[in-house]
C-alpha cells in the first residue's frame, strides 16, 4: 500500500506542473517569433518563424483557427493555446464584457398580484 501511494504521489508531482502550464497571452498579429515561441505551449522557434512568415505573406490572422494552416500546428496545439492567443492588444474576454454593457437593460416585469392594501380593504 505504501509503495502504491508513493507512486501516485510521484506521478502527481511530475504531471501537475506540466498540466498547469499555460501559455502567456500573446498577440500573434504583432509579436515577433521569439516572443511567440516563449509564450505558446508546443510552439518552438521554427513554428514561431512559420507563424510570422505566414502573417507576412497573408496579412494579419483573422481568427486563431488560421494557425492550423501552418504546417505542424494542429487542432490539439491550437486548443491547448486558445486562451493565450490574442488577435489584438486586448483580451477577447474583455471585448465580450464590453459588448454586454452596451445592451440596454431589460424592463422589470409587472406583477399580476394586487397591492396588499387594496386587497385587504375590499
Amino acid at each position: 500500500m505504501h509503495k502504491l501511494l508513493s507512486r501516485i504521489a510521484l506521478a502527481l508531482a511530475v504531471a501537475l506542473p506540466a498540466m498547469s502550464f499555460a501559455g502567456t497571452p500573446v498577440n500573434i498579429n504583432k509579436a515577433d517569433a521569439a516572443t511567440i515561441a516563449k509564450s505558446l505551449d508546443g510552439i518552438g522557434q521554427s513554428k514561431a518563424d512559420a507563424i510570422v512568415a505566414w502573417r507576412d505573406t497573408n496579412g494579419p490572422f483573422k481568427s486563431a483557427d488560421d494557425l492550423t494552416q501552418i504546417k505542424g500546428i494542429g487542432k490539439s496545439t491550437l486548443e491547448r493555446n486558445r486562451g493565450s492567443i490574442l488577435l489584438a492588444d486586448t483580451a477577447p474576454a474583455n471585448d465580450a464584457a464590453a459588448a454586454k454593457t452596451d445592451t440596454p437593460a431589460k424592463k422589470a416585469k409587472r406583477s399580476n398580484k394586487k397591492p396588499a392594501t387594496a386587497a385587504a380593504g375590499e
